[in-house]
């Protein structure tokens, strides 16, 4: 068996999830990076679109948790997407979501907080 790793990286949206009050309403911007752990045996020996994972759909799966909800906490959203990914896509052995939440409000200077959640089928 072949494991290889597929990534959509840093897919941005603007979304209303946080702890304040002011994030659910102002919202903000959210980054996720999606990467699945597949068999690329079938894939990669046939070329077959069938063999492989669906990037639209796992972009769309990460694109309507972020937007379509309103969670306290990136955790959450991580934990979700990654969990979705695996129950979609059938050859995908294990999911890791990263979101990162630029300039949270954490009283100083800060680039971003980010969330990693890795789920194993």
């Amino acid at each position: 068996m072949s494991i290889g790793t597929v990534k959509l990286n840093n897919a941005v949206f603007y979304a209303h999830h946080g702890v304040m009050e002011e994030e659910h309403r102002i919202g903000g911007r959210y980054e996720v990076d999606g990467s699945m752990d597949i068999n690329f045996e079938k894939a990669a020996s046939e070329d077959r679109l069938a063999d492989r994972v669906d990037y639209e759909r796992v972009y769309q799966i990460i694109q309507e948790t972020v937007t379509a909800n309103r969670f306290y906490l990136i955790e959450r959203l991580a934990y979700l997407i990654a969990h979705q990914i695996i129950d979609v896509e059938n050859g995908v052995v294990s999911a890791t979501v990263t979101v990162r939440k630029p300039n949270p409000p954490v009283g100083g200077p800060c680039d971003y907080a980010e969330v990693i959640y890795r789920c194993d089928r």
